[in-house]
């Protein structure tokens, strides 16, 4: 399968992208019942399917467009080659064969989701699963694999689609899931969703990855850290491009 770079024009993207933001505002003025049923057309809620839609569209191009696609080594950056981070890639996204390991080469640090799963070698890699890669509340785990297993290199990959996205709109269906399955009452799942959404609320998939990097090479300044973001599309990890 060849896997393609998403290029789209400067012009376009800008065009798009002041479309989206047009759309947003009118999308979510429809949603509040604050558009009157004689406004302009694009603007009354027979529409709002098309909008979402729009939306969602330029939400997905906008995501590809800070994407490097990894499809051969020659793809992984120099100062990466031979390192942990160049057999990740090598392992996931070309197939190599697994070697046998007895002691871990990296941390790896990722989403929950059961939509993502990492083709590796046994004892390659810690892992760290937790919503949407979020290891705030984890450094401990963090230290153990650095101290103890002397990991050099910490690899956090975010998703596309990701549940701790937008967090808010999730919470009714969270409320209602917590008192049918689990017997809580109703006040309780509330007050468990408002004091941990805000805590695990990631906001933008790749805007999180990067500032969670950041957080933790500041933090282990001899580690090297990486974000990177699994597409779930294609089971693929791509680099982030720089800014």
């Amino acid at each position: 399968m060849v896997i393609r770079e998403h290029n789209t024009p400067p012009v376009l993207l800008n065009k798009r992208k002041t479309h989206s933001s047009v759309i947003l505002c009118e999308r979510s003025q429809i949603l509040e019942n604050k558009l009157p049923h004689n406004s302009t057309p694009g603007t009354n809620l027979t529409n709002l399917r098309f909008l979402i839609q729009i939306t969602t569209e330029y939400d997905k191009i906008s995501f590809m467009n800070r994407l490097i696609t990894v499809q051969s080594k020659r793809d992984v950056p120099s100062k990466y080659r031979n390192t942990p981070i160049e057999l990740l890639f090598e392992y996931h996204n070309f197939g190599r064969l697994k070697d046998v390991y007895s002691l871990p080469q990296l941390l790896i640090g990722m989403c929950m989701d059961n939509r993502k799963h990492l083709r590796l070698p046994d004892n390659f890699a810690f892992i760290l699963r937790t919503g949407g890669a979020n290891l705030i509340h984890n450094d401990f785990a963090v230290s153990y694999a650095i101290s103890v297993g002397a990991i050099k290199h910490i690899v956090l990959i975010g998703h596309d689609q990701c549940g701790m996205v937008d967090l808010i709109s999730r919470k009714e269906q969270f409320i209602q899931g917590l008192t049918e399955n689990a017997g809580w009452d109703r006040q309780t799942a509330e007050e468990h969703f408002d004091h941990s959404a805000p805590i695990f609320e990631i906001g933008n998939e790749i805007d999180f990855v990067l500032r969670e990097s950041k957080r933790l090479s500041l933090k282990y300044q001899k580690i090297i850290v990486v974000p990177l973001v699994y597409r779930i599309e294609n089971n693929l990890l791509h680099m982030i491009k720089s800014d």
